[in-house]
């Protein structure tokens, strides 16, 4: 099956819940995918080992697996180790996404892409530069994805997607995938335009509570500025 083909130029969605969320519970998870599919998704993100074999018996679309877990001494947590990519293809994921970023890790990019293609998984190197993306391509990742753009310390966070990232990719000729900070479907289309092989959109769609405090704050703000004369 050709995982990439069945996702490119398409959607995916990122099922996710912070573990203070009412949502955060594996038949929730698999409520959001079973909704992100209706809608028109054509593959889903999916954190969590328990989570992913649960979305595995409930959609046919492809997934990419991740795992969230702190490591002593290094800042990487997604999917951090070799056992964490063996549990995620034993639950079902198609796709296993990690940490490629430049930092401290638990192993090396090269020994994570080796074992992923050992295990006959597609893999897609979270980066956050061009040049970890270039690095992660070059020992073998399947594609990078901008999702870390604005998490690691050497680089600029900002509420809008990485454009100029994605525009740098491109020139560099890296396959990337769209992830982050991407709220509109405006923003979707100029990830594509930009040579986005898929774009993945997580809070916007999946989580609530974020998406409630975006409309609260808007409508609080504009109501303190007019009672403040601003207006």
């Amino acid at each position: 099956m050709d995982i990439i083909g069945k996702m490119r130029g398409k959607l995916v969605v990122s099922c996710q819940a912070a573990e203070t969320s009412p949502l955060n519970a594996s038949e929730h998870i698999v409520a959001l995918a079973r909704a992100a599919v209706v809608g028109g998704a054509q593959g889903v993100r999916i954190e969590g080992v328990r989570n992913v074999k649960a979305v595995r018996a409930a959609i046919s679309q492809p997934i990419i697996g991740i795992t969230k877990i702190n490591q002593a001494g290094s800042d990487v947590y997604i999917t951090p180790t070799l056992e964490d990519a063996r549990r995620l293809a034993e639950a079902g994921a198609d796709v296993i996404a990690f940490d490629a970023t430049d930092r401290v890790r638990p192993v090396t990019v090269a020994e994570m892409v080796a074992e992923i293609n050992r295990l006959g998984k597609t893999s897609m190197a979270d980066i956050s530069t061009l040049e970890e993306a270039r690095h992660a391509v070059a020992v073998g990742a399947d594609f990078a994805g901008t999702t870390l753009s604005g998490y690691t310390p050497y680089t600029t966070v900002s509420e809008a997607p990485d454009f100029a990232l994605m525009a740098e990719l491109a020139t560099a000729n890296v396959p990337f995938v769209a992830e982050g900070r991407i709220w509109d479907p405006a923003q979707a289309q100029r990830a594509m335009a930009l040579g986005a092989m898929f774009v993945v959109v997580g809070s916007a769609i999946t989580r609530p509570d974020e998406i409630t405090k975006r409309f609260a704050d808007a409508i609080v703000g504009r109501t303190a500025r007019t009672f403040g004369g601003l207006e």
